[in-house]
């Protein structure tokens, strides 16, 4: 049903797409640039799946294990980074191999290494079963380390008497979630060695941030991204955590029923780090067919953060290009789609 009612809309700033998504995302072109496909991923490279079908129709390939690629042919490690054993693997199987690891999930890596080696015993607050946890514990021996997934297992978690105690922290995590774990291990281990620098990355926090804002004075609010992504869905946790209770996960913007909104004057509007800038444009497309859209964008920090391609790691392949390659997709175009859907604010009635 069609309406000329407004409805604003507040739009948080920033969304989409992270600097390390947007990173693993070029890499993976850059190889489709130089090698030619196929190219195999192991593991989906971010969690979204308009991405991932976007790959796949250029050819693309997603596995779980390396038992999947065949010999000689380059193979991609997902943002969420591997264990060693996986690294270890490819190269007896002598792969070329690209490594795609968010540099901060790497430098959670380090941190927790340097830790190890100090003689702590590692406490990895995050969930178990997330690919970025499994390739960290991959870097630690399994009696020097232990998950922690809510505060129930803070409160139970037991140390070897006399071992220091350390932790590290999953990047995607809710910030008010993880200071609380935080604050139990602190009162029962007062000596807690904590990290040299913040562990959930900058764009889980600015996300959270801007969501937490945009939620307080909205009446529902609507998280572009994947319920597989673990960024998208903290989002809506937050949202509720502020008191919107309306909140719903939205994969694909196409499939919302828009008639859920039709009572609402007051929406707010986000991307998960893991989804693209042209999801919530879609989105707004679909709004302003059935209201009169008064949009605010609602800044609450700009992001500068851009991670290089590390292209002289790029592996020589015989009978392979092995030209630079030029990345200008839409992907890496973030700030182009931003743009965009800004100038589309304006277009309707820019509050």
């Amino acid at each position: 049903m069609e309406s000329h009612l407004p409805l604003k809309v507040l739009l948080a700033a920033p969304r989409s797409f992270c600097a390390g998504v947007t990173r693993a995302i070029q890499i993976v072109e850059a190889c489709l640039e130089r090698y030619g496909a196929p190219i195999y991923v192991r593991h989906a490279i971010v969690h979204n799946e308009h991405v991932l079908r976007e790959m796949e129709a250029k050819g693309v390939i997603f596995v779980e294990e390396l038992s999947e690629v065949p010999d000689g042919v380059p193979v991609v490690f997902s943002a969420h980074g591997v264990p060693p054993s996986v690294v270890n693997a490819a190269k007896e199987r002598e792969l070329p191999t690209i490594d795609a690891t968010c540099p901060l999930v790497a430098r959670v890596h380090q941190e927790a290494v340097r830790h190890h080696k100090a003689g702590c015993q590692v406490l990895v607050i995050g969930k178990k079963n997330h690919p970025e946890i499994i390739g960290l514990l991959g870097h630690l021996p399994t009696k020097d380390c232990q998950v922690i997934d809510d505060i129930e297992a803070a409160r139970n978690i037991q140390i070897p008497i006399h071992q220091p105690v350390a932790y590290v922290t999953q990047t995607t995590l809710s910030v008010e979630d993880t200071g609380q774990i935080v604050e139990v291990l602190r009162k029962r281990f007062p000596k807690l060695i904590e990290p040299r620098k913040e562990t959930i990355c900058y764009a889980t926090t600015n996300r959270q941030q801007a969501t937490r804002t945009i939620a307080s004075g909205a009446e529902a609010l609507l998280v572009l991204g994947s319920p597989t992504s673990s960024n998208s869905t903290r989002l809506t946790e937050v949202a509720r955590q502020v008191g919107c209770q309306r909140v719903r996960l939205v994969p694909e913007p196409d499939e919302l029923n828009l008639a859920w909104l039709d009572d609402v004057n007051v929406l707010g509007l986000t991307a998960g780090a893991s989804a693209p800038e042209y999801l919530v444009q879609r989105l707004l497309d679909r709004l302003a067919l059935r209201r009169t859209l008064v949009i605010e964008e609602v800044p609450v920090t700009e992001e500068k953060i851009q991670f290089r391609l590390p292209l002289e790691r790029f592996p020589k392949i015989p009978q392979m290009p092995v030209s630079r390659p030029s990345i200008k997709s839409q992907h890496s175009q973030a700030g182009f789609h931003r743009s965009k859907s800004i100038a589309l604010s304006q277009e309707l009635h820019l509050a």
